[in-house]
């Protein structure tokens, strides 16, 4: 629709709630950067139409609270923002967004921005900085990143993920006896319940990436799917590679490190073949046979491609049917003895565990991701610096959870 006075397109949009301004002002900016042909003079026309639209809705909102107040029905105010819920809102969302884009932010913004920072500010002194652009992220956004990394696939797609404060010691649920029968009057034993714990520690992760003045013309949105993209490559895919390979120290655990691999004895948790010997079906159907009475349920295979079709792909039992089911219905890979399969290139070739990492292996990131935005730093590029941190970390709850098969590649 064109308009052609802006008291036309005030009109029009008046009625509008504040969440379809934006919208529609964000599909406006991004006709105007992408669109060669776009008529500019209408799109502004309509642009300061919506500019009053939002100005007079706020004006009316702030007239309703402070009658309000007068009248005493409610001293709280109307956006009912809290520190408990700020991080959720839509204010802070877009004054998120805005800060980092060096945008002007409403009144109502603002108010949402400040509360947010002082909030993070309390939660966590690691956060705290000198710039005024350094926020935590907006929980909206985190759970698209977090959302995204679960669809590429992979371990941290299947564990069991925290928000619990670091140095706390959280219970773990293992499997227990059943209950047996009774007999009226008799007497019943207690059991001793061994409970797991587990106390994740925090540890940071650090990332800085730069992009060019220009990005101050991307619309909210644009700049919003650009940083889900950069958080998930750098932050989640660290957390990824350290749920297979972190050593322990100054990061998380992973299951290398995390869990004493024993291939003999009490305890014994891995089958190891040796590189001149071929695999068989008798050595993956003795790693099930290790797996603890109580953690098959729910258990996957985790391996990497390579292993996966070099040595299960053609593997048969004993009477010559494959071990290996793929399952071209669903958009799972397919299944080793019933047993669904994880993929992940971070584990080495020649290994494959098996266990139940949705309830036995967690990470934990208690304070979400904060991002902060420099102009200094670049100066001289004409490039704005953006740093990503987070406090993380990952670990094994319950080793015994998980056995290994191991095929030594030399």
């Amino acid at each position: 629709m064109t308009f052609n006075t802006v008291a036309e397109a005030f009109n029009f949009y008046r009625t509008q709630s504040v969440e379809d301004l934006q919208k529609r002002a964000a599909e406006i900016a991004n006709e105007i950067d992408n669109n060669a042909d776009a008529n500019i003079d209408a799109l502004n026309t309509e642009l300061k139409g919506i500019k009053e639209a939002r100005d007079n809705a706020e004006t009316r909102s702030e007239a309703k609270k402070t009658l309000s107040l007068l009248e005493g029905s409610n001293m709280k105010p109307q956006t009912g923002l809290t520190s408990e819920n700020v991080f959720e809102s839509e204010e802070y969302r877009s004054a998120f967004f805005k800060t980092m884009l060096n945008k002007k932010l409403t009144d109502a913004e603002k108010r949402a921005f400040d509360l947010g920072v002082e909030v993070s500010e309390k939660r966590n002194d690691a956060y705290n900085t000198s710039s005024n652009s350094g926020a935590v992220l907006p929980t909206h956004t985190l759970n698209e990143v977090i959302k995204k990394a679960r669809t590429m696939g992979g371990l941290l797609s299947e564990c069991r993920a925290f928000n619990m404060p670091t140095k706390i010691s959280i219970p773990i649920g293992t499997p227990s006896t059943k209950a047996s029968w009774h007999t009226e009057a008799d007497p019943v034993e207690s059991e001793n319940v061994t409970v797991a714990s587990v106390a994740f520690d925090g540890y940071e992760i650090m990332k800085v990436f730069s992009i060019s003045e220009k990005v101050r013309k991307m619309s909210v949105s644009a700049f919003e799917s650009y940083l889900i993209d950069e958080l998930k490559a750098c932050v989640l895919e660290t957390i990824d590679y350290a749920v297979v390979n972190g050593t322990g120290s100054g990061q998380g655990t992973g299951l290398e490190s995390g869990i004493t691999w024993k291939k003999t004895g009490t305890g014994t948790n891995e089958i190891e073949v040796a590189a001149a010997t071929d695999l068989t079906y008798n050595d993956i159907v003795a790693v099930v046979a290790l797996l603890p009475r109580g953690y098959s349920q729910g258990a996957k295979w985790a391996m990497n491609n390579a292993t996966l079709y070099n040595y299960f792909y053609t593997l048969v039992d004993n009477t010559d049917r494959p071990i290996f089911i793929a399952d071209p219905k669903s958009e799972s890979i397919g299944k080793i003895l019933g047993f669904d399969i994880i993929i992940d290139d971070n584990i080495a070739d020649g290994k494959a565990y098996l266990g139940n990492f949705s309830k036995y292996y967690g990470y934990n990131m208690p304070e979400g991701i904060v991002v902060e935005s420099s102009r200094e730093s670049s100066f001289k590029k004409g490039v704005i610096d953006y740093r990503a941190m987070a406090i993380a970390d990952c670990k094994p709850l319950v080793t015994e959870a998980f056995v290994r098969l191991h095929k030594k590649q030399s």
